[in-house]
């Protein structure tokens, strides 16, 4: 094996963590700042210029937190499930291309990691695998509480994914690939929003029901649960749980901007590579900052109403969708 090749792989993807882990810091941060702004407050401030080491400091607490474990909880799941959240969000993110490439030392570098020809379909099983951290943390605690909220995101998960999957069928079906590059490289002429405004719009709510946004965060409702899921976590296992919601938040921006967006394309992209990354993440800047005044504005779902919206309004629509985009694509040949 090319050892040039593995080392690339081995450093885009050191790359890729260090910038999600960072990133999601700093999306605390910026939905404290905007949410404050929507809701007519100040939002943190005290810690470094314009608040600006909250997330560090934030960090440095929850690392110097006391580590609880209920004496009848089941141990060793307790402790994995954390990670089981974390890693899926991680790992995502893989077949999202950042750019088209580079020359560099005489030699052409890709600035995606991994460009497989079904893209769509990693993308999906590694989103149907992150339930099982939560579903785990809720049945390990041994508190009622906690197992209703991994029952409930379990159930939701089943209701949107149906509708996220259906949502990934129009691009493919315009760009006839399922691979991610292939998508991005076909919206040269014009975004995939102008063709699918319905695809992109059940693909974005879904996908909050995917992460457990607000107002589909009932696995974590306090006034029912305490804090669902999550009720006996503490310290950095807590913490764990939270990065991998803001990552997954960073992660389906990136799909949603890759899918409906035109990806990392932009003014001049072409002449200059590296303006790809930048674009790619102006657009998923943008997209938190939806996600984060959704949350700041909007009341969260009764149980009952959410579930009926994802089988009874988003899944039909999702396949009236499909089936639109095909009909559109034989009399107008899209």
């Amino acid at each position: 094996m090319d050892l040039w090749l593995v080392g690339e792989w081995v450093t885009k993807s050191i790359l890729l963590i260090a910038i999600l882990v960072t990133g999601f810091a700093y999306t605390t941060l910026y939905e404290r700042k905007l949410a404050a702004r929507i809701q007519v407050r100040i939002g943190p401030n005290r810690v470094g210029p314009w608040g600006l080491l909250q997330p560090l400091a934030d960090g440095i607490k929850l690392i110097f937190k006391e580590e609880l474990i209920p004496a009848k909880a089941y141990k060793a799941i307790f402790i994995l499930a954390p990670i089981l959240t974390v890693v899926p969000a991680l790992i995502i993110t893989a077949v999202v291309p950042w750019g088209s490439s580079i020359d560099l030392f005489g030699r052409t570098i890709s600035l995606g990691i991994a460009d497989p020809n079904v893209a769509i379909l990693y993308i999906l099983s590694v989103a149907s695998i992150s339930v099982y951290g939560i579903v785990l943390a809720g049945w390990s605690s041994n508190n009622k509480y906690s197992m209703m909220g991994g029952l409930r995101s379990s159930a939701q998960m089943v209701s949107y994914e149906l509708a996220l999957g259906l949502a990934f069928v129009g691009p493919i079906m315009l760009a006839g690939s399922m691979s991610l590059a292939d998508i991005v490289n076909a919206q040269r002429g014009a975004w995939y929003i102008l063709f699918q405004p319905l695809g992109a719009i059940i693909f974005y709510i879904a996908a909050l029901a995917e992460v457990n946004r607000a107002p589909f965060d009932m696995p974590e409702a306090e006034q029912e649960l305490t804090a669902g899921y999550h009720t006996e976590y503490s310290g950095m296992k807590f913490a764990l749980f939270f990065m991998g919601e803001y990552i997954k938040m960073a992660a389906v921006s990136a799909i949603f901007a890759t899918l409906f967006l035109g990806g990392y394309r932009g003014p001049f992209v072409d002449q200059f590579p590296l303006l790809g990354p930048i674009y790619l993440l102006a657009k998923i800047a943008i997209s938190l900052g939806l996600m984060i005044w959704i949350r700041a504005t909007l009341p969260r779902l009764r149980y009952d109403r959410l579930m009926s919206f994802g089988w009874k309004v988003l899944l039909p629509l999702a396949l009236a969708n499909v089936f639109l985009t095909a009909v559109a694509i034989v009399v107008f040949g899209l």
